[in-house]
């Protein structure tokens, strides 16, 4: 898989180890500190290290 590889919801998924409908969920989530995602018209993919520091994110957040 390339780098700069735009993904699938189902990719994206697989990735993290999650349902698909988990995916789903937070995409309904809107504003900031939602999970990065790009619309292409009626599609939605995802860039593999945006996703991955989102997580970070989360995490550190968490932490506090």
């Amino acid at each position: 898989m390339n780098e700069d590889q735009l993904l699938t919801v189902h990719e994206m998924a697989e990735i993290l180890n999650v349902p698909v409908a988990w995916i789903y969920r937070q995409n309904m989530m809107t504003g900031p500190g939602s999970l990065p995602r790009l619309k292409l018209g009626k599609y939605v993919r995802y860039e593999k290290e945006k996703v991955m520091e989102w997580i970070r994110q989360k995490n550190m957040n968490l932490a506090k």
